[in-house]
């Protein structure tokens, strides 16, 4: 299971983006799993780590499995349209 951190600023997307896509790269299992509920302080950045997380995924044949997701984040995905990108949607299982 990957953990995002408890900050994901544009400051440091670049360094948690490159952590979270090594650890995907090195999941043996077609699923991999990103818990969110250290996720504090965060901005629309975060938005982009997890899409180019789920692009990377389905790449590599995998299913990225969302968890925790911060309420905040979640408007702000519905408010960019792109909610439905971090929910089911047949590659991707619901954000709890």
């Amino acid at each position: 299971m990957l953990q995002l951190p408890e900050t994901l600023l544009h400051s440091t997307a670049t360094a948690c983006l490159n952590d979270m896509l090594g650890g995907l790269r090195a999941e043996p299992s077609g699923s991999v799993t990103v818990d969110a509920s250290s996720l504090m302080q965060f901005d629309s950045t975060a938005l982009a780590v997890l899409l180019e997380m789920r692009r990377v995924a389905i790449a590599a044949g995998k299913t990225l499995v969302l968890q925790a997701l911060p309420t905040r984040l979640l408007d702000l995905a519905r408010l960019y349209g792109i909610d439905e990108l971090l929910t089911a949607r047949g590659d991707l299982a619901p954000v709890k």
